[in-house]
């Protein structure tokens, strides 16, 4: 099924380049159809390459799908034209009265400052709660997961010796947990982060259920039982160049920066990299779509009235 976004992303055209169906609100509305509703809150500075890579997750599925765009009020996008974020972003106050089946909050670059003091954080908190009535199930990554697991359980983050950069292995530790249908006993997904959480916290926090690990890195995808909350600590949506784009960027800052780890064959970075979490990438977003698909009230305002995550 197509995928329904704004007529003005710059999405739009690579994903007709890749045989990924959109469609527009008008013809939309003439198909007996309720679309999931997915509400997006772009945190990354660069925007537009983040649109795409979710939306060619979002829109291979057999599912019609409609996705909104949010940004945050309270910071100003300096890498982004704001006249485009005008066109086709949403801000918290335009949004505040929709239900979604589902919702999406990305990373930031912002890791290394405190949560208090990253400059939007009260918006994040405001989101944070208006999602519990708002959105039936909230899908955070990296950034977003770190924040959201500090805001309703407490999980502390902490500062790595090194960046930890590259593709990682990862072990399930529930098998048969919906989200992970169709993985394989180990899957690969890529980092860039310069912290981690406090794993034993999670362990010690009841509401909270893992889903995959590695002795080496730690906790990876954690749940609520009842699917209303996940946390990505990783970017199952970065594509084959993403993470070269960053070493290259940061190498010809000067920055110290190494190879990412797993990603090149023989650490050569002249070849070609792996692309080795593609299939993985697209089965996770296909897997929790579903659950919003099963689980969500067909009547979005019933949300509201479904008993709250314990937190």
């Amino acid at each position: 099924m197509p995928i329904k976004i704004a007529d003005g992303l710059s999405a739009k055209e690579k994903l007709h380049e890749e045989g990924i169906f959109t469609i527009d609100k008008g013809l939309a509305l003439h198909q007996d159809i309720r679309p999931l509703r997915i509400l997006i809150l772009n945190l990354m500075p660069l925007k537009k390459p983040t649109e795409l890579q979710l939306l060619r997750l979002l829109g291979d599925s057999p599912l019609q799908v409609e996705v909104d765009f949010c940004h945050t009020d309270s910071h100003e996008s300096t890498h982004t034209d704001p006249s485009y974020l005008e066109e086709n972003y949403y801000v918290f106050d335009e949004i505040k009265d929709n239900y979604y089946d589902g919702f999406i909050i990305t990373g930031a670059p912002v890791e290394q400052i405190p949560f208090e003091s990253v400059d939007y954080w009260p918006e994040m908190k405001t989101y944070f709660e208006w999602a519990k009535t708002h959105a039936f199930s909230t899908l955070h990554f990296c950034w977003g997961a770190q924040a959201a697991l500090y805001y309703y359980y407490g999980i502390e983050k902490r500062l790595l010796p090194a960046k930890l950069f590259g593709i990682f292995e990862y072990q399930l530790t529930q098998k048969h947990h919906p989200l992970l249908r169709g993985f394989d006993d180990r899957y690969f997904i890529p980092q860039s982060r310069h912290t981690a959480i406090n794993d034993i916290q999670v362990y010690n926090t009841p509401q909270l259920d893992i889903l995959s690990r590695s002795v080496e890195n730690g906790i990876n995808i954690i749940g609520t039982p009842d699917h209303r909350r996940f946390f990505v600590l990783g970017h199952f949506e970065y594509d084959r160049r993403t993470l070269e784009e960053e070493y290259l960027r940061d190498k010809k800052k000067g920055l110290p920066i190494a190879v990412p780890k797993n990603y090149y064959p023989g650490d050569n970075d002249t070849k070609q990299p792996y692309f080795t979490w593609c299939s993985y990438a697209h089965l996770f977003y296909h897997n929790w779509l579903n659950i919003v698909y099963q689980e969500t009230p067909y009547d979005l305002q019933a949300i509201a009235k479904v008993h709250p995550c314990a937190h």
